[in-house]
C-alpha cells in the first residue's frame, strides 16, 4: 500500500513559508516579551504544550498500531513518523520555559512558598532542580522511543518495534501523566485531579490522530480504500468519545464533591466569559464531530473526513488554551495577541521541520 502524500513540489513550496512565518511570529513574541515577560512565558507555555501533543500523539498511535495491526496505521505511518521525529526540536523548545518558571509557577517563587504551608509540604517534589531533571527524563524517554520506532521497517525492525510498543505505551502513559502534572496542573499547585493525566494523554492522541488524518486525506490519493477511511473515522470517533467521557467524569466528580481545594479550578473556567469557550469545546470538539463521524457517507469521503479532522485539530488548541490560560487570568477572562502569535511562531517552525522530515513518497 502506498499513501502518496504531498509531492516534492508541494513540500518545497510549503516548507519555506512555514519557517519564515514561524520565525517572524516568534521574533515578534520574543520582542514583546522583553516588555511583558510574564505574558511571554504564559503564551509560550500554551503554544509549546499544544504543539507537543502532535508528535506525542503520533508516537502513541504508532505503538498502538504495532500492537494491533490494521491498514489504518499504514495509511498514517509516514505522517506519524515524520511528526514524532521532531521530538528533539520540542525538547529545545522547552528550554526557554526553564528561564520563566518564576513567572509561571507559584511554587518556583520562594517568597510565595515561605507563606504557604501546603506549598512547603509539596516542595520536595515541586522545586526547580527536580522539575528540570524530570523534564529531561521525559524527553529522553520520548526521543529514545521515537528513534527506535523510526528505524527501517524490515522484518527485524518490525519485530523490535512490536516488542518495544507494549512497554513503550506504559512509559508513554506514565511520562505524559507526570508531564501534565508538572507543566500544567502545577500552575495551580493547590488543585489536583486523578483524571487529569489520563485526559491530557488522551488529548495528545486525539491531536496526533486528527493531524495525521487531516494531512493524509487532504493531500493523499483519492483511492484510499473505503474500509481504511471507515477505520480512521471510527478511530477519531472513539478518541473523541473518550475525551468527552474523561472531561465529563472529572467535572462530575469535582462539582459533586464541591471541595474548596478542587472546585475553584472549574469556577474560574466556567465564569467571566470562559463559559463560552467551554460551550464551544462541548459543541465543536464533541457534539458536532460525534454527529458527523456517525455518518457513513462522511467516513467514505476523504475530503469531508479531512475537514472533520481539521475541526478536531483546531479545537485541541482551544482546549489547551482553556485549560491553561485561566490559571493566569484571575477573576476575568484574559486573552492576549501573544497567545496566537506564540502558537503561530512555534507551529511555523515545527511545521517547517516536520515538512523537512516528511519524504514525498515512500512505499508503506
Amino acid at each position: 500500500m502506498s499513501a502518496a502524500l504531498p509531492t516534492s513540489h508541494f513540500l518545497d513550496n510549503a516548507r519555506r513559508p512555514a519557517f519564515i512565518v514561524g520565525a517572524l511570529a516568534l521574533a515578534l513574541v520574543v520582542g514583546l516579551g522583553v516588555v511583558w515577560p510574564a505574558q511571554f512565558f504564559r503564551s509560550y507555555l500554551i503554544a509549546f504544550f499544544a504543539w507537543l501533543a502532535v508528535p506525542l500523539g503520533c508516537l502513541a498511535l504508532t505503538m498502538i498500531h504495532h500492537l494491533t495491526g490494521g491498514a489504518w496505521g499504514l495509511a498514517l505511518r509516514r505522517v506519524a513518523r515524520a511528526a514524532y521525529r521532531t521530538l528533539p526540536l520540542l525538547g529545545l523548545f522547552f528550554l526557554p520555559l526553564l528561564l520563566g518558571m518564576p513567572e509561571l509557577y507559584p511554587w518556583a517563587r520562594p517568597e510565595v512558598v515561605a507563606h504557604d504551608v501546603l506549598l512547603r509540604e509539596k516542595s520536595a517534589y515541586l522545586n526547580v532542580p527536580f522539575f528540570a531533571v524530570r523534564a529531561g527524563v521525559y524527553f529522553v524517554i520520548w526521543i529514545v522511543l521515537a528513534y527506535i520506532l523510526s528505524r527501517p521497517a524490515d522484518d527485524e525492525g518490525t519485530r523490535r518495534s512490536r516488542a518495544l510498543s507494549g512497554p513503550g505505551l506504559a512509559l508513554f502513559g506514565l511520562t505524559v501523566t507526570f508531564a501534565a502534572i508538572d507543566w500544567a496542573m502545577s500552575l495551580e499547585p493547590l488543585w489536583f485531579s486523578s483524571i487529569y493525566g489520563a485526559m491530557i494523554a488522551n488529548g495528545t492522541m486525539l491531536a496526533g490522530l486528527a493531524f495525521a488524518v487531516m494531512l493524509t486525506l487532504a493531500f493523499g490519493q483519492p483511492t484510499i480504500p473505503t474500509d481504511v477511511l471507515r477505520d480512521l473515522g471510527n478511530l477519531m470517533l472513539a478518541f473523541t468519545m473518550l475525551w468527552a467521557y474523561l472531561a465529563f467524569s472529572q467535572l462530575l466528580l469535582i462539582w459533586s464533591a464541591n471541595l474548596p481545594e478542587e472546585i475553584p479550578w472549574y469556577l474560574r473556567r466556567l465564569d467571566h466569559g470562559w463559559q463560552w469557550v467551554a460551550l464551544a469545546l462541548l459543541l465543536l470538539q464533541f457534539v458536532v464531530p460525534f454527529g458527523l463521524l456517525l455518518s457513513r457517507a462522511i467516513k467514505r469521503d476523504p475530503r469531508k473526513l479531512a475537514l472533520v479532522a481539521g475541526l478536531i485539530f483546531t479545537m485541541r488548541f482551544v482546549d489547551t488554551w482553556w485549560t491553561l490560560a485561566p490559571a493566569f487570568a484571575g477573576e476575568s477572562m484574559a486573552w492576549s495577541a501573544l497567545d496566537l502569535a506564540a502558537i503561530v511562531g512555534v507551529g511555523g517552525l515545527w511545521l517547517g521541520v516536520f515538512l523537512s522530515t516528511l519524504p514525498p513518497e515512500v512505499p508503506a
